[in-house]
């Protein structure tokens, strides 16, 4: 999808229709707008069902200050004018205020982006706005003054988060990114004492290259492989809708009958990935013209391992993700459903998926399927494509029943008896 070919209207749309169709606003809050190359400032309406808006309800605003369209632009109008004024390089703005971000704003504190890898890069640094009334000069003032100093995300006191960036497509990551960093650290704080990455964690992270593999031209796509792309893509939304995965993060792969995989691309946004943008490995070369997930070595590795393993899943869910940024340790046995598909999941250092492949590789299995890495990732291995995802599913529906368990009483796991009867009634040993 070329999104920088839309209109700026259905832009606003677009992204309206994400930010309230995950619950990160409410029918009247939130607004976005886009600096038009003649000038123009287009906006969504004050006043509009943000779940039902269309290209008709936008609002332009010419550089003349003509008003054009049949609502009135958004109360918070005045900030999104000024910050195009005092900042030539921001060219769309996104103001929202979802749950998790609001609890920071109201304690006024900035979530930290330093949990897992790549956090920082795209939420930037990050400031805070000093409280006004919404629609104010002394509010836009407020927030263009955080503005000048040359971040691209500022909290507002009291009131949620903007964001301002190149295009309304780089804002909304941004604003994504940084409310997925608030709802980990919340539930890692339920659960224990989040841990940021250090330093050295940091630089190690940066040597996470692109992999590096000689190209090869497909002479074919064998039925097989055009209805794996396909389904696979349903699942990359359905990750998507379900919150398992972020526009920027989650890898799929799966292993085809000749030996090959195919795995998701680097760097596209999950919401719009299409079977032609999949990308097919075989041996140590990848599909002409594509470039796979970082993690593609690992997924190749677990392959090699294990013949009966036919799907990988590299994600950040929230929930699950809480046990890999701090100390609390994952314990599956909480129901025997859980425990059946997830086993017992152990939890390896940072850096391991990327910097040892082939001994991380080794870790995983039919009898442990999923493995944590510490702020970093989850990795789960499935006998299909849905075996994996369900346990991806599995993994982040228990790790929520945990920490919500954790703030109601003592929690109670299946005895070593109960669990020994689980194995012998599903041959799990």
């Amino acid at each position: 999808m070329r999104l920088d070919l839309m209109h700026p209207a259905d832009q606003l749309v677009t992204i309206m229709r994400r930010i309230y169709g995950y619950g990160m606003t409410t029918t009247s809050g939130g607004n976005l707008s886009i600096l038009d190359d003649n000038g123009d400032i287009w906006i969504t309406p004050a006043g509009v069902d943000k779940g039902s808006l269309t290209q008709d309800d936008m609002v332009r605003v010419t550089a003349k200050g003509e008003v054009i369209g049949r609502h009135r632009p958004s109360s918070e109008w005045p900030f999104h004018s000024i910050l195009y004024k005092r900042r030539p390089d921001i060219k769309a703005v996104l103001h929202a205020h979802p749950p998790a971000l609001l609890g920071f704003s109201i304690v006024r504190k900035i979530p930290n982006t330093l949990l897992i890898p790549n956090m920082e890069k795209i939420c930037g640094e990050i400031k805070i706005a000093t409280y006004e009334v919404p629609g104010s000069d002394e509010l836009s003032e407020n927030i263009a003054r955080v503005f000048d100093t040359g971040v691209n995300t500022v909290m507002l006191e009291n009131h949620g988060v903007v964001v301002g960036h190149t295009d309304l497509f780089a804002a909304f990551r941004a604003f994504e990114t940084l409310d997925f960093c608030a709802r980990l650290e919340i539930n890692a704080l339920r659960i224990g004492t989040p841990r940021s990455l250090s330093e050295k964690n940091i630089e190690i992270s940066h040597t996470k290259n692109n992999v590096e593999l000689d190209d090869f031209i497909p002479k074919k796509h064998s039925s097989e492989e055009r209805l794996a792309r396909v389904k696979m893509c349903q699942l990359i939304s359905r990750s998507y809708d379900q919150r398992l995965f972020t526009s920027t993060q989650g890898t799929f792969s799966e292993r085809l009958s000749d030996g090959s995989f195919i795995i998701t691309p680097y760097g596209m946004d999950r919401k719009y990935i299409r079977p032609e943008d999949i990308v097919r490995i075989d041996g140590n070369k990848k599909e002409f013209g594509k470039n796979p997930s970082r993690s593609a070595l690992l997924h190749q590795e677990i392959y090699k391992n294990n013949p009966d393993i036919n799907s990988v899943i590299v994600a950040h869910p929230p929930n699950i993700m809480a046990f890999a940024v701090c100390d609390a340790v994952f314990d599956s046995r909480i129901i025997p459903e859980s425990y059946i598909m997830l086993r017992d999941v152990p939890k390896l250092p940072f850096g391991s998926s990327f910097m040892q492949p082939k001994l991380t590789a080794k870790e995983i299995s039919t009898k442990t399927p999923v493995v944590l890495i510490e702020n970093d990732c989850v990795i789960v291995a499935g006998t299909s494509l849905i075996n994996a995802f369900d346990r991806l599913e599995v993994a982040e529906y228990s790790a929520k029943a945990i920490i919500a368990a954790s703030e109601l009483g003592d929690i109670y796991k299946i005895d070593d008896r109960e669990i020994s009867r689980i194995n012998i009634a599903f041959n799990l040993d």
